[in-house]
């Protein structure tokens, strides 16, 4: 049992709350209690955000693309310097990095991922001889970290749009459709060892790096979701795509594809305002990076008019060059003030932004990894994260100010515990195995940088 002495329930907040889990699902939630000798006992409970989008080995590259060279820096200038990087990255360096970042997303306060993974080869593009070799290192570090994994094997088959061919960067990346079909039935077999709350969904990159044929193909093969995809990210990508297949990337996804709650539709970053109405009718989540979009360059989402129309979103941290749940939830309103020139912008109508936000994302995250998560209910994965209220960033608020402080005033270092699906990995605001992986991460990057 867990006590918390008071927690975010979906009716609001409640005092002395008793939670019940079995076999990672909550199974009673009681309030007005008083603790028992075994409980766990927190301070303030709420339910745990997802993580919905990550590409994990970009975490060993943070800091490496900060240098500007002549001429102008961008989203591709810094894309030809990750296709680099990647040349150098062995199996065990993947699933070391990996297991670094899962650490830290727990720490951070989120209980699962997901991981969009389109690193698959070797370098040069050789498959290895088990085709879900990489799979298979992603869900080693997800046993390791006992993180929730929603594994996006990923779909990429071209370089450019209209059916460019694959760049030598690209080789590591690349599948036709039979072949990524193979490759997702190894990554069912990998993720099958894990907890019963690890899935596979699939994620085609984006418009650019696959075809209209394709994406029939491929989602004909796997009509379950999960389904991710890349979307809108750039300027340049959108006329790309409305060059070749004659609209916009989303209002084409949108009139081509029964786009339903199982996608995921990463970025959107830059839609007309018929586009975000219609994407937020479609059901499906928003996924959001804003710490990556703006280190990026890529401009801000259209939140009021998406909230507006009742559409779904969810946080990532995509690149992994900053891994804070806080610092994207922040970093999600503060880029609507800045192009607003306005306050307290992501709510509808009146109401906490911090509270918006934080809840928002909580249900969104939890539907784009299919996890059944997302409040502190009966039935519900019990995928939980406990705060220190009475540390300084808090102390001084009332209780329906908390998210707003959370949000705004506090650093990830008020997480004190968090569960993945009734897995309690971060105890006292440690993961239980930081040491040890830890050491196995900078091991990995001794290696990784003598190599380069």
């Amino acid at each position: 049992m867990i006590f918390a002495s008071l927690a975010r329930l979906p009716g609001g907040w409640a005092d002395n709350v008793r939670i019940e889990v079995e076999n990672g699902r909550i199974t009673r939630v009681e309030t007005d209690q008083q603790p028992q000798a075994a409980d766990v006992c927190v301070d303030t409970l709420l339910p745990a955000l997802a993580n919905l989008h990550s590409h994990s080995f970009q975490r060993a590259m943070a800091g490496m693309t900060e240098y500007r060279m002549a001429g102008k820096d961008s989203f591709w200038t810094w894309r030809e310097l990750m296709y680099r990087f990647t040349a150098t990255l062995t199996p065990e360096h993947i699933e070391a990095i990996a297991g670094l970042v899962f650490l830290e997303m727990q720490e951070a306060g989120y209980a699962s991922v997901g991981e969009f993974h389109y690193l698959h080869h070797q370098p040069g593009g050789t498959p290895y001889d088990d085709l879900g070799e990489l799979s298979a290192r992603i869900a080693a570090a997800a046993a390791t970290t006992g993180i929730g994994l929603t594994h996006l094997p990923v779909l990429y088959s071209y370089g450019g749009a209209g059916q460019v061919p694959l760049e030598a960067g690209q080789a590591r990346f690349g599948n036709t459709v039979d072949r990524f079909n193979d490759l997702v039935a190894r990554a069912r077999v990998a993720v099958a060892n894990l907890p019963a709350d690890c899935r596979v969904g699939i994620a085609p990159h984006s418009l650019r790096a696959t075809s209209p044929d394709d994406l029939v193909s491929v989602l004909s093969a796997h009509p379950a979701g999960p389904i991710h995809i890349h979307i809108a990210e750039q300027p340049k990508e959108v006329v790309d795509i409305q060059a070749w297949l004659g609209a916009r990337p989303v209002e084409w996804l949108l009139a081509n594809t029964n786009v339903t709650p199982d996608w995921c539709l990463i970025h959107a970053t830059h839609m007309t305002p018929d586009e975000t109405t219609e994407m937020a009718r479609s059901g499906a989540v928003a996924g959001l990076c804003p710490v990556t979009e703006a280190n990026l360059g890529d401009g801000p989402f259209n939140g009021p008019a998406y909230l507006g129309a009742g559409g779904a979103f969810g946080i990532g941290s995509d690149s992994n060059v900053l891994i804070s749940l806080t610092e994207e939830l922040r970093t999600l309103e503060y880029s609507q003030r800045l192009r607003d020139v306005a306050r307290n912008v992501m709510v509808v109508g009146e109401g906490s932004v911090g509270d918006t936000l934080y809840t928002g994302a909580a249900k969104g995250g939890a539907q784009a990894l299919g996890r059944g998560a997302g409040e502190i209910a009966v039935g519900e994965l019990a995928d939980l994260a406990a705060i220190d209220s009475k540390a300084a960033a808090l102390c001084a608020l009332r209780r329906d100010q908390l998210l707003d402080g959370l949000v705004f005033a506090a650093k990830d270092g008020v997480v004190t515990d968090v569960w993945s699906a009734g897995r309690h990995a971060v105890q006292s605001g440690r993961h239980i195995r930081r040491d040890e992986i830890t050491a196995a991460y900078r091991s990995a990057m001794q290696s990784l940088m003598a190599s380069l």
